[in-house]
């Protein structure tokens, strides 16, 4: 909660601490070079071969190596220096980038090259996640943690902002995707050097290994009531209301732009996400955190529908806008809840297992947005999955009371 007194510092808190800002930083350039990237890869893969299915299959490829690897993933963030970890990380990204600019220059004609690359950034990606989210809370004080958790999440979506109008527009000008993938990775080699600034007083790590520490974050989730409740409606209503996987095929054969417009769009949720994290930053939820988290997924499903609907770029930039809006506060109030009540010895662990939901709904979800395109076209697929995010949101209202009647974070603690 934003401390006493409500004033204008105290909704800044957590920039008063150094680490805070140099992660901040390192976050903001590697989302900034993945959000090109991903601009390029999905206008490069619809060119090449003009079907919805492969729109599909970025986010398979991307998905599937977290899934395979999110025990191991936990556990190297838990046992191994974090700093350390998302340096190599970040390097890891510029590397898989480095090779789509390879590929592209070598006039590449065939989409499975950048699948290949793609299943290398998913590997990647299973480490970053669960080390980037456990370093959190050690680079702020517990009572500041709250506003940092707003002030992190607003810093990515402005990245989730520029990074796909950067993509978009330096896509438009190069006539061709190598010039972005050269941008995407000159800003993770940004992040690197951000990252390698980070200084803060490391706890000692367990060295053990076996079975029963690689299944803590899978046990303690299951324990948490409210945590699954909210991890796993966030997994649903995503993987069926996601629309940024058909982006590329919308922006082409229903709105008829080019790829200015599909940075446009893919940027329009980020912006709404960004006003959303400034506003609980300033005014953090206190009450009814769990009603208002199934409200907001609810009208989720609402603005996909809207979307859906939309003929218009200029409507459907801001049914984007509402859409990004009220995910945010489902991400805000899942992430304190599961940060503030895992204890700092297994966060990477717990984070790894919340990765998985998360690219369940995201990486998965395009898969699903991919493959129904195909059956149903683009248009009925995303207006089915906004009904579905309704349904949901309906639906884990009564099965999860916990999560119905959550008040604020000390019901964590309970």
């Amino acid at each position: 909660m934003a401390e006493p007194g409500g004033s204008r510092l105290s909704s800044r808190v957590a920039f008063t601490h150094p680490n805070f800002v140099l992660l901040q930083l390192s976050r903001f350039t590697i989302v900034i070079g993945t959000e090109m990237q991903s601009v390029a890869v999905g206008w490069q893969i619809y060119e090449i071969t003009r079907n919805p299915l492969d729109l599909g299959l970025v986010g398979l490829a991307q998905f599937l190596p977290g899934f395979l690897l999110f025990l191991i993933s936990g556990h190297v963030a838990d046992r191994f220096d974090r700093r350390r970890l998302l340096i190599s990380c970040n390097a890891g990204f510029a590397i898989c980038f480095a090779l789509l600019l390879w590929a592209t220059l070598r006039g590449m004609h065939s989409v499975y090259p950048i699948y290949a690359v793609l299943v290398l950034v998913g590997v990647v990606r299973s480490l970053s996640g669960p080390v980037t989210r456990a370093i959190l809370p050690q680079v702020v004080p517990e009572e500041h943690f709250p506003n940092a958790v707003a002030w992190a999440a607003s810093v990515f979506q402005s990245a989730t902002i520029l990074g796909p109008a950067l993509g978009g527009v330096v896509y438009t000008v190069a006539r061709g995707p190598a010039a972005v993938y050269a941008f995407a990775m000159a800003s993770s080699l940004a992040a690197v050097l951000f990252a390698m600034r980070i200084r803060y007083e490391a706890k000692p790590r367990q060295a053990d290994v076996n079975l029963e520490t690689l299944l803590a974050g899978v046990r303690y989730i299951r324990r948490q009531k409210l945590v699954l409740g909210s991890m796993s409606l966030d997994l649903f209503a995503v993987l069926l209301g996601g629309a940024v996987a058909l982006l590329p095929a919308i922006a082409q054969d229903v709105l008829k732009t080019g790829p200015w417009g599909l940075g446009l769009l893919r940027c329009a949720p980020g912006a709404g996400a960004t006003i959303m994290a400034a506003v609980l930053a300033h005014r953090p939820l206190e009450r009814k955190m769990g009603a208002i988290l199934l409200w907001t997924v609810g009208a989720y499903g609402a603005f996909t529908i809207l979307f859906g609907l939309s003929r218009s770029l200029a409507l459907s930039m801001a049914a984007l806008i509402l859409v990004g809006a009220s995910d945010m506060v489902s991400v805000i109030i899942r992430a304190t809840f599961l940060q503030l009540g895992t204890p700092d010895e297994m966060r990477g662990r717990v984070n790894a297992v919340d990765m998985i939901f998360i690219g369940a709904s995201n990486q998965l979800g395009q898969f699903e947005s991919g493959v129904t395109a195909a059956w149903w076209g683009t248009v009925p697929s995303v207006i089915v999955g906004g009904v579905g995010a309704i349904v949901i949101a309906g639906l884990w209202g009564w099965i999860f009371p916990e999560l119905r009647k959550a008040q604020d974070v000390r019901a964590l603690r309970n």
